[in-house]
């Protein structure tokens, strides 16, 4: 068996399989060939790019000063230490054999630069620990030439993928040892990367070898990148929504303080115009169909609400299936006073106090009344009901006032909102609004 030292600049992480202890001092040195890859995503200064050069996914750093760029994983994990002319010398392939078949191992060799031979998976486990511990180089493959035992080759596959160098390692699993049936049973396992015979002179061992390493440490630096980058995502999803809370609270206060003489004003109209209480309330599904009461300046007769079925003809959504708003142009239920708050939209400012209580955002899609809501509790739309109910929101500063729009337009610019809202995205929502607050429309 040929010993080979440790490769410069290539550091081995920690095996730890079949019941292998490894000291915690050693998580260090284990982790060592990902240092740059786990920093700088980590850091959120990592994105994937989807363009894939020298058939690698290609990592590059944002905003970031010195430009880091991991462009070669397999190069920046896997590193002989040589840049002299930029000239690379192929590094040495091996494997380790587990089983007895002698001639089988012969083979191998006869293929690769070097191999190691352990008679059974605890064997190989203990075995290449002592590689590490002795800074010996880790065999490019596994194969495995023993009659199928499921219990202990799951708890070898399993001890290795919990390993952060050993998960790159593919095992492959001797055909002669397995009948028909348990070649279809391993292969639906998942634990092994090819099922092949080892004296076969057609197979290129070596560059199968290497292909299905290259592919398990793509994936497996895939799926590293996409944990963390979920939880990037889930914090600055969690810092946008306290950022628009506060913000919510801020604008929200100092509007009521500031507008409160108008409020006094428009109360006193109300009574002056038409008898009946000065706000209206009513019951509204908000985000996640939370039902809460909501707030509004009176600008209907008393009872509006009652008279929707009579004037349901006069609808301006006329959809006789499927979701159901209701809106009328000119309608007859609003009094004077009424219809100029409606146009000038003050008789949205009473649902300042529901922000301020948490039931609503400034910034969101429109809490429906409750026989709106029960409309759209199907799959198709129920995705409008995922961001906060607002008071200015995505259709209003696009749509408001305009007669001519249609339900499902409506329902496009809600779920469209649902989808991208941001911090960002509610603050230039909230610089359009102002020119949407005065509609052509009596609607």
């Amino acid at each position: 068996m040929n010993n080979f030292e440790k490769e410069p600049g290539f550091n081995h992480g920690v095996v730890n399989f079949a019941g292998a202890d490894i000291p915690d001092t050693n998580v260090e040195q284990q982790h060592h060939n990902l240092t740059i890859l786990r920093a700088h995503i980590e850091n959120g200064e990592i994105r994937i790019v989807t363009n894939l050069s020298k058939d690698v996914a290609q990592f590059q750093a944002d905003e970031h000063p010195d430009q880091v760029e991991i462009t070669t994983l397999h190069d920046s994990l896997v590193d002989d230490g040589n840049d002299d002319d930029n000239v690379t010398e192929p590094a040495p392939t091996g494997f380790l054999y587990i089983g007895t078949n002698l001639s089988h191992y012969n083979f191998l060799l006869s293929r690769f630069n070097f191999g190691y031979k352990k008679k059974n998976l605890d064997d190989a486990g203990k075995f290449s620990l002592d590689l590490y511990m002795q800074n010996k180089r880790l065999p490019d493959v596994l194969f495995v030439d023993l009659p199928l035992q499921q219990p202990s080759l799951e708890s070898f596959c399993s001890g290795m993928k919990r390993n952060l160098l050993l998960s790159n390692l593919p095992v492959i699993y001797a055909e002669s040892q397995l009948s028909d049936a348990e070649v279809d049973e391993l292969a639906g396992l998942n634990l092994v990367d090819d099922i092949l015979l080892l004296d076969n002179t057609e197979i290129d061992y070596v560059s199968k070898a290497l292909f299905l390493k290259q592919c398990k440490l793509y994936n497996h630096t895939i799926n590293v990148a996409r944990t963390v980058l979920k939880k990037h995502q889930k914090f600055r999803r969690r810092f946008s929504m306290t950022m628009k809370r506060l913000l919510d609270l801020l604008l929200a206060g100092i509007a009521l303080v500031l507008l409160s003489p108008v409020l006094v004003i428009i109360a006193i109209m109300i009574r002056v115009d038409s008898n009946g209480p000065v706000f209206y309330t009513s019951l509204r599904a908000g985000r996640g169909f939370k039902v809460f009461r909501f707030y509004k300046f009176r600008s209907m007769v008393p009872g509006a609400e009652k008279g929707i079925d009579e004037m349901s003809h006069l609808n301006q959504y006329s959809a006789t299936e499927g979701p159901k708003f209701f809106k009328v142009s000119k309608d007859p239920r609003v009094t004077k006073f009424g219809r100029f708050i409606r146009n000038t939209s003050v008789d949205e400012l009473p649902q300042l106090f529901n922000v301020i209580k948490g039931d609503m955002s400034l910034v969101g899609n429109r809490p429906l009344p409750l026989y709106e809501a029960v409309s759209l509790t199907t799959d198709e739309f129920v995705e409008r009901f995922s961001a906060p109910a607002g008071i200015t929101g995505l259709w209003q500063v696009n749509k408001r006032g305009k007669s001519e729009m249609s339900t499902e337009e409506r329902i496009h610019l809600d779920i469209t909102y649902s989808r991208r809202h941001s911090f960002l995205y509610d603050l230039r929502i909230m610089a359009k609004t102002p020119v949407a607050l005065l509609q052509k429309s009596d609607v």
